[in-house]
């Protein structure tokens, strides 16, 4: 088979690839929403429910969400591979009594745009399969405008090949290690219409223009099925190509235009019910990608990888999906703070410094990042080279607790001024530190990421929050702090 010997080699192309394409591609490296709610309607492909469907913007680390506001108390339902329910013909998830059905164009299009924050409110089951597609899905989404937040992405990088295979259905899948996000797939459906077809981005920006408008399809003999089986009950030849590989007589002809509620249908000998256009010549194999792309949505983080796919459906992806994740989670706890020192921080030690009053020796924070509403995580670079090195324990170099507890009042300094609109106009006092304790000791050539998270709203300016130092995924101090903010007399 074609696809075979294309895995065999996918290895060597890969590393090639990486080394030649991913040059000059950059993803999007801080988390992303929209600017503003936007709303589409249109019936759902398998349940012909008529939804309005309405995406909003979500905090940073709020990942993607749907939420049915048709039913009590309106459960939220998470985009995650673990709460698939059924794949066929389609994904569908559910999660708090609720069940969203048909969800990977609308997530293909969030992956396709980079938006890792948003919250997809239905008043029905199923998102509108609109054209088959998920360029209207893009066209909105764009029309809301996109909003960078302070938040770094956490990117799942594969770092060794992760497989997938199912030898009944003949698929094979792949995820190999590069630096950006590329998929190819590869199908054969052994029909003299379709053929072998394969589709590949080298980029995840080359989603909305060579894959985002590629409509879902059918063969005719898959048809009956469908429809006998309680699906595509709003199929219709609009949104969905229907393949016909074989010769069709006058009285099949009539029962599909009933079925699709049409006054007559057509069809060549052999080609696509009722004649219509195919956009690219292997726009099957596109969509398949484009599946490909929402289905791993699902993984939870956004990727960097080679994808390589042969004859894909959504069960494969979804079971992929799940292996993925399982190595993700394998790599490292989600509660610590992701630091990757390749990316730019949300502050640099230029913008800290237009902030904090501290100077050397006593600025003990280099970078902070992340930061929203009541979380924010700094680092600390421990070089041999600190002045207290000099006096404390010579010959044993170890950092001193109170600066540990200093560095960590410091980055919570910077979530607590970020609450008022000129922060160089206030100071920020300690009041107060609870159950402060040292787990491990700091060395010199150690980073401390630090993470500061307020346990109660800010009140009278005064400001309460748990504060953790963490070397790599080692907890090494942490204490419950309390600060006030207090404007400067002019």
């Amino acid at each position: 088979m074609p696809w075979r010997s294309e895995l065999k080699n996918s290895k060597k192309r890969a590393n090639f690839a990486a080394q030649t394409f991913s040059k000059g591609i950059k993803m999007k490296v801080k988390q992303h929403t929209i600017k503003k709610q936007v709303e589409l309607s249109g019936v759902g492909l398998h349940t012909g429910v008529v939804s309005n469907m309405a995406f909003l913007p979500a905090p940073p680390n709020h990942g993607i969400k749907f939420q049915r506001v048709d039913l009590e108390g309106r459960p939220t339902v998470d985009a995650d591979c673990d709460l698939v329910v059924d794949v066929s013909r389609g994904t569908t998830l559910e999660q708090n009594g609720a069940r969203i059905y048909t969800v990977e164009h609308v997530l293909a299009a969030l992956v396709g745009l980079e938006i890792d924050n948003v919250l997809i409110q239905l008043d029905g089951p199923e998102p509108p399969i609109m054209d088959g597609s998920s360029i209207q899905f893009i066209e909105v989404l764009e029309d809301a405008g996109l909003e960078e937040q302070n938040a770094l992405r956490r990117f799942f990088e594969v770092q060794e090949s992760i497989q997938y295979k199912d030898s009944s259905r003949e698929v094979e899948m792949v995820a190999l290690p590069t630096d950006n996000y590329r998929v190819t797939v590869m199908v054969d459906y052994n029909s003299p219409v379709l053929g072998s077809q394969h589709a590949s981005i080298t980029d995840i920006s080359q989603f909305k223009p060579e894959i985002a408008s590629c409509r879902t399809f059918c063969f005719l003999h898959e048809l009956e099925m469908l429809y006998n089986s309680n699906l595509i009950k709003g199929g219709d030849l609009n949104n969905a190509i229907v393949v016909v590989d074989r010769v069709v007589e006058k009285d099949e002809l009539a029962h599909l235009a009933k079925m699709f509620n049409k006054q007559t249908v057509e069809v060549k000998k052999e080609g696509i019910l009722n004649n219509v256009d195919l956009r690219y010549k292997n726009e099957p194999a596109r969509h398949k990608l484009l599946d490909v792309v929402g289905d791993l949505a699902l993984v939870g983080r956004p990727l960097k990888a080679q994808i390589l796919a042969a004859r894909p459906g959504h069960a494969a992806n979804v079971a992929f999906a799940k292996k993925l994740k399982r190595a993700m989670e394998k790599a490292g706890a989600s509660h610590i703070p992701y630091y990757d020192p390749k990316l730019p921080p949300v502050m640099d030690i230029n913008q800290i410094s237009n902030i904090l009053p501290h100077r050397y020796p006593f600025q003990l924070l280099d970078k902070i990042i992340y930061l929203d509403e009541t979380v924010v995580a700094g680092v600390k670079n421990v070089t041999m080279n600190e002045p207290f090195f000099m006096g404390h324990f010579p010959g044993n170099p170890v950092m001193p607790g109170v600066l540990q507890v200093e560095a960590m009042a410091q980055t919570g300094g910077i979530l607590v001024l970020s609450t008022v609109d000129d922060p160089e106009n206030y100071w920020t006092y300690f009041l107060g530190i609870e159950n402060c304790k040292f787990r491990k000791m700091v060395l010199p050539g150690d980073t401390l990421v630090f993470k500061c998270e307020l346990l109660a709203p800010i009140r009278r300016g005064i400001a309460k929050m748990r504060g953790e130092a963490y070397v790599g995924n080692t907890l090494v101090c942490e204490a419950v702090m309390t600060a006030s903010i207090t404007r400067k007399e002019s």
